[in-house]
């Protein structure tokens, strides 16, 4: 029998080695991604190729069991992760072979009311963004031991980024990692060991089979080249790969019996349903159990559900009745629930029982048997209402059941996505209509934290609602009751009123118009810690980087000389990126915005556009500088602050610069999360406004380009004599302003207004070069292209660093990490002038080398120490005089 990842192996070289059984359980294909060419295609996993129900779910409970094992008497104060999308139905099947521990998975999916306990991002996936959404808070909270479950355990990156973010808020004695292959490669092997002495935690391992995949140089654009070619053929010729459904493609019709009155999209003339289209099938789910892990799933709903899934199956097979072969298809992250359903199925039918899910991720299909992928269908992502911010869109995929030999087809989907897209024309439902002869629709209801419903009545079950109401509107925009209040509210008090804004000059150096600090002062407080001290405290998991501050630097005469030489240089530059980025936000965001700045790099840049709209226009727009901590959102006090001062829809937030686009996420996380926590307070907008954005992370910007900004030079003597924001639970109570210092004493030292004056001085003679760039970019695709990331990943990967938290870039990030982190190395552009003086000056009074390198997308990046430990402040770990 010919392997499936034969094909792609003789085209690119590839090579998978390891234990005997390996090519059993996995396959390769190809995909088109700018981080990883090839995609290890799991025979057992349920994804992209259907498989017995039995041995997908078999294999994860039979894994759940070693972990029991490994973990004796500690097994009842356990938890399980599973990872979206992939490895929902694995990791839910890990937690049944554990039994006693309760299931959690990480989502793409937004869900208003239910407050985010943690996230993280995934390096190498198409959709690197996960949300862990408990309903209950207490989930992650114990301090027993975590069992993470992804479907393959390549780099470790994915894994070891969670349990550093979790470690950080719920720190624990041991974690459990488990995997269907440990595909590791040696360098990678023994980074665990040193992570789990890093965090001071026991870290275990467990796969059914472990190896290694060789690539040889350059795969990744042989892999993209082959890609090219095989899809451009297909677009010449017409054709598509082998069961791909070109849009709009007729179904055929397949038996009275399916003229459902709620099959989707007409197929005939006269405006009626046409026969033979879809049939749905009324599942009588459990009240109350969830769908799946999405917000927790304990083991008494496992018990409910067993009891049921009897019924579930027999309600299937009566409606299957006759079909040989069957399709169980699940959708996305719903993987679980059809999962089981296709497991009892199997047990209790005469049928050939099959079941795999669709997905996101696009790949290629090569109908070869030596190909893991031999067709897909396309269509419609059908659960966009679940997204308000639009992420939802795009492309959805179902692979490998085109040409599959499947009678029928179950498509299981929960009612968020039992929707228009999904009943359309070139829906789901009408791509499996064309290659299979009978496609029914299962609906399990989506479970909604605080929701209640009765799945016997009819009355308020989403299941039922979207049934009657897909063909007219969204299911959930009607059906579906929710609420944001916890049991407790009634016995809560309102919020004490918070106090109003800290105004120079008894806060900042800067006039009381210029800004108001939504800040409480902690000038009093001994916050400073030295910067190793700092840098191994957060490397650790120790300490949050925001609970701390590091002494402030001052500089010596020659850097505070290259400061003003570099300031009077590019003050016009930088005025014409104040104007753009101006009036940019007058002409799209509102006729009187309110900005508020990011403090603390945001908050010149705030009052320079406050300075321009003045000058420009005559118009006094209100400022504001609020605080936003990677890993922790933004001070949700001085959102309601804001809200009940302002209309939230003309608040704008402002930054100096984008680097790889953290804060940028961060923002658009913790806007959603207040909105769902504060209904009826209005919608703030998440789109940040910056002075440079050489990330391409935003769409609204002064310049692109990555150069010297003066004010990335200094620290809080450049930005009004405020230090950077503080949140610590002894200091920042729950209705308290995060924290920052005034230091008052370096008032000598203070060049915040010179800074301000310099470059207002240049406003005049760039206003007509403005204008004419505004009309340029407002006519223009400014949508962001997120290149920075994909840079910042790629470098973390080339340096061994394999945390892109180290990883600095851009002409401020590299500054800061020069002024308040332990640097590694300087990457900078080959060539690279003047806007990096001040750069190769403090690399060489901290003794950190500066390497110029060809293909950077941004004039320099500073690496943080990626091993760091007291004393390690250079490239080769030793200790060197630091400024």
């Amino acid at each position: 029998m010919v392997w499936s990842g034969t094909w792609v192996a003789e085209r690119l070289g590839v090579r998978l080695a390891g234990a005997e059984g390996l090519r059993d359980l996995l396959g390769l294909a190809l995909r088109r991604n700018p981080r990883r060419a090839h995609l290890l295609v799991s025979n057992v996993l349920g994804k992209h190729v259907p498989q017995r129900p039995e041995v997908v779910y078999g294999t994860g409970v039979r894994l759940g069991e070693r972990v029991r094992e490994l973990l004796g008497a500690d097994v009842a104060r356990a938890v399980v992760l599973g990872y979206a999308e992939t490895a929902t139905g694995l990791g839910h099947a890990v937690a049944d072979g554990v039994r006693h521990a309760p299931y959690l998975h990480s989502t793409r999916r937004p869900v208003p009311g239910v407050e985010r306990a943690g996230g993280f991002e995934e390096s190498h996936s198409h959709a690197t963004s996960h949300l862990l959404l408990p309903e209950d808070p207490a989930l992650l909270a114990s301090d027993g031991p975590l069992v993470l479950v992804d479907d393959e355990f390549s780099t470790g990156n994915t894994v070891l980024n969670t349990v550093l973010a979790l470690h950080e808020r719920y720190p624990r004695g041991w974690y459990v990692i488990v995997a269907l292959v440990d595909m590791r490669s040696a360098a990678d092997q023994g980074r665990l060991a040193d992570f789990a002495e890093r965090i001071g935690a026991r870290v275990d391992l467990i796969t059914l089979a472990s190896g290694t995949i060789e690539l040889p140089d350059g795969v990744l654009e042989k892999g993209r080249a082959l890609v090219e070619e095989h899809e451009s053929a297909a677009t010449a010729t017409g054709a598509t790969p082998e069961g791909t459904t070109p849009a709009g493609a007729p179904r055929p019709p397949y038996g009275p019996d399916g003229a459902d009155g709620d099959a989707g999209g007409d197929t005939g003339s006269g405006g009626g349903p046409a026969a033979g289209t879809v049939q749905r099938v009324d599942l009588d789910w459990p009240a109350g159990v969830p769908d799946g892990g999405r917000h927790g799933f304990t083991p008494a709903h496992r018990a409910r559900l067993e009891s049921a899934l009897p019924a579930l199956a027999t309600t299937l097979a009566d409606r299957l009745a006759g079909a040989g072969r069957v399709l169980v298809l699940g959708f996305e992250e719903l993987m679980y629930a059809p999962l089981r359903l296709a497991e009892a199925l199997e047990r209790i039918s005469g049928a050939e029982v099959r079941y795999s899910t669709t997905t996101r991720s696009p790949v290629l299909a090569v109908d070869d048997p030596g190909y893991a992928i031999r067709s897909r269908l396309v269509f419609p992502a059908h659960d966009t209402a679940a997204f308000p911010d639009g992420e939802g869109t795009g492309d959805r995929y179902a692979y490998n059941v085109a040409g599959g030999g499947f009678d029928a087809v179950v498509a299981v989907v929960d009612s968020l996505a039992d929707s228009p897209e999904l009943h359309g024309p070139d829906g789901l439902l009408a791509q499996l209509a064309a290659h299979i002869p009978r496609v029914v629709l299962a609906v399990v209801p989506a479970y909604l934290p605080g929701s209640s419903y009765d799945s016997s009545s009819g009355a308020d079950s989403p299941s039922r609602a979207g049934a009657s109401s897909h063909a007219t509107s969204s299911p959930h925009a009607t059906s579906f009751p929710h609420t944001t209040s916890s049991p407790h509210d009634a016995e809560r008090q309102e919020p004490p009123m918070l106090p109003e804004p800290l105004r120079g000059p008894a806060f900042s150096s800067y006039a009381p118009d210029d800004v108001g600090w939504l800040l409480q002062d902690l000038s009093d407080v001994e916050l400073e810690a030295p910067t190793e001290e700092r840098e191994e405290a957060i490397q650790s998991g120790g300490a949050h980087y925001a609970e701390s501050l590091p002494v402030e630097y001052q500089p010596s005469a020659e850097y505070q000389e290259l400061f003003l030489s570099a300031l009077e240089t590019s003050a016009a530059r930088i005025a014409h990126a104040v104007g753009t980025v101006t009036e940019t936000v007058l002409a799209e965001r509102a006729s009187r915005p309110v900005l508020v700045s990011l403090a603390r790099a945001g908050t010149p840049v705030g009052v320079l556009m406050r300075r321009w709209a003045q000058r420009r226009h005559g118009l006094d727009l209100p400022h504001y500088a609020v605080s936003i901590v990677r890993g922790r959102g933004i001070d949700t006090n001085a959102l309601r602050w804001l809200a009940a001062h302002h209309d939230p829809a003309d608040v704008v937030f402002v930054d100096g610069w984008t680097g790889k686009g953290a804060i940028t996420r961060e923002l658009a996380d913790a806007l959603a999360g207040f909105a769902e926590a504060n209904p009826g307070t209005g919608v703030f907008d998440p789109q940040i406004a910056v002075l440079a954005d050489p990330g391409g992370c935003v769409r609204t910007y002064g310049t692109r380009e990555d150069f010297l900004i003066p004010s990335a030079c200094l620290n809080s003597t450049v930005s009004g004599l405020i230090s950077r924001t503080v949140l610590r639970s002894d200091l920042v109570g729950p209705d308290d302003f995060h924290g920052a210092k005034h230091y008052g004493e370096l008032a000598g030292a203070d060049v915040s207004i010179h800074f301000l004056d310099t470059v207002a001085a240049h406003f005049e003679e760039v206003v007509d070069a403005v204008d004419a760039e505004v009309k340029e970019l407002l006519a223009a695709d400014r949508a962001p292209t997120w290149e920075g990331w994909a840079a910042v990943e790629r470098i973390s990967e080339e340096y061994g660093i394999h945390d892109v938290n180290l990883v600095k870039p851009g002409v401020g990030e590299t500054t800061r990490v020069l002024l308040r982190r332990v640097p590694w190395k300087i990457l900078a552009q080959r060539g690279a002038g003047a806007d990096l003086d001040h750069v190769r000056l403090l690399a060489g009074q901290r003794g950190v080398p500066v390497e110029e390198v060809d293909g950077l997308p941004y004039t320099c990046v500073g690496l943080i120490h990626p091993r760091y430990t007291r004393g390690a402040t250079g490239a080769d770990g030793k200790a060197v005089t630091a400024p």
